[in-house]
């Protein structure tokens, strides 16, 4: 029978043998060759006959012969069904399971929080992690303070409900007196608190809409400064522990590591890329080309959304070579966006 006419992939000996040769290349780095696969594979099997096999699966593109008689190693794609089908992942230990929690604490302010998942996650896996940081759409206000800078200018004091605090210097068509300043921000205080940015804004404009001639005066000043005040800001991601990528043998092309330090100090890419795995529960892995960047061509990015209550906030996520223990990567993804959601929520973890 010619061995091109069946799918390898159908064939349970091909799939223990790609199972087999992906996950030893994962812990040695080196090509697998049909004898060594023969003698580690558990399999019944004579070197010739897993050489055959191995035709098959690169012949179908799952793997590729690096050097002639060297071995061989997994592809992207063939990297793709071992993930979608071969891999078994177990649940974190409980040990890991607690550093976790302990170390993405309940009532830290947002920043911490998100500095302290990048780092935990990159420390983990040795590779670089990264966070979204949530926009303050997310965060309901908690209270503003005006202070004139001069005529033209005034500074915004918001602090949210999450307990961060950010300032804004806003432009102005008039010189405001500090007594304005503190009617408009009793204003604000008083009928938005607890309320979100997007739903102020709303409120705001519907109501000069139907103000009494006397509140006015004080609505379209709010309105003035709130529009400059309450815009969503700019999407962010913290990253850390790019230099673990240093000293990889996948990554030692200098130019193509160069790229991918380019991308993470850039981070729009990557953030759009983040944003894809927003609408999806549980983990997502791009591999490679998958990732649609060329500075990723040579990654593999694992990453999960993080949720507070019904609310995704943003995406938790590991960087690193394609040639990664996904067994290991992906359930730490996992367990930190877990983590970090309830941080978020102020929950208490589940009971083990």
């Amino acid at each position: 029978m010619n061995r091109k006419s069946a799918d390898p992939t159908q064939d349970p000996r091909a799939r223990h043998l790609l199972r087999t040769l992906i996950s030893r290349y994962i812990r040695s780095g080196e090509p697998v060759g049909s004898q060594t696969l023969a003698r580690h594979s558990g399999l019944d099997v004579s070197p010739a006959t897993v050489r055959n096999i191995l035709a098959d699966l690169e012949d179908v593109g799952l793997l590729s012969a690096p050097h002639t008689s060297a071995g061989r190693i997994p592809t992207a794609q063939g990297y793709r069904l071992f993930v979608d089908s071969l891999l078994q992942v177990r649940p974190l230990p409980e040990g890991e399971l607690v550093r976790l929690r302990n170390e993405l604490p309940s009532g830290a302010g947002t920043r911490v929080l998100l500095d302290s998942a990048s780092e935990l996650v990159s420390a983990m896996t040795h590779f670089v992690g990264v966070v979204s940081v949530p926009s303050r759409e997310q965060f309901a206000f908690r209270r503003l303070e005006f202070v004139a800078i001069d005529a033209e200018r005034v500074l915004a004091i918001l602090v949210f409900a999450d307990n961060e605090v950010q300032n804004r210097v806003l432009q102005t068509r008039r010189a405001y007196d500090q007594g304005e300043l503190e009617r408009i921000a009793n204003y604000l205080n008083h009928h938005f608190a607890g309320r979100s940015v997007a739903e102020i804004r709303a409120t705001l404009l519907r109501e000069l809409k139907s103000a009494r001639v006397e509140m006015e005066q004080v609505l379209a000043q709010s309105v003035e400064l709130a529009e400059q005040v309450l815009v969503p800001g700019h999407e962010d991601m913290l990253v850390a522990g790019q230099t673990r990528l240093m000293g990889l043998q996948e990554l030692a092309d200098l130019d193509r590591l160069r790229e991918l330090f380019e991308a993470f100090a850039s981070k729009r890419e990557i953030l759009q890329l983040l944003e894809r795995t927003v609408q999806a529960p549980g983990v997502r892995i791009f591999i490679g080309e998958e990732t649609g960047l060329a500075p990723l061509d040579g990654v593999s990015v694992v990453s999960a959304p993080y949720v507070a209550g019904d609310r995704v906030l943003g995406v938790l996520g590991v960087i690193g070579p394609t040639r990664m223990a996904y067994e290991r990567v992906i359930p730490v993804v996992q367990a930190a966006a877990d983590a970090l959601g309830r941080a978020f929520d102020g929950s208490k973890p589940p009971p083990a």
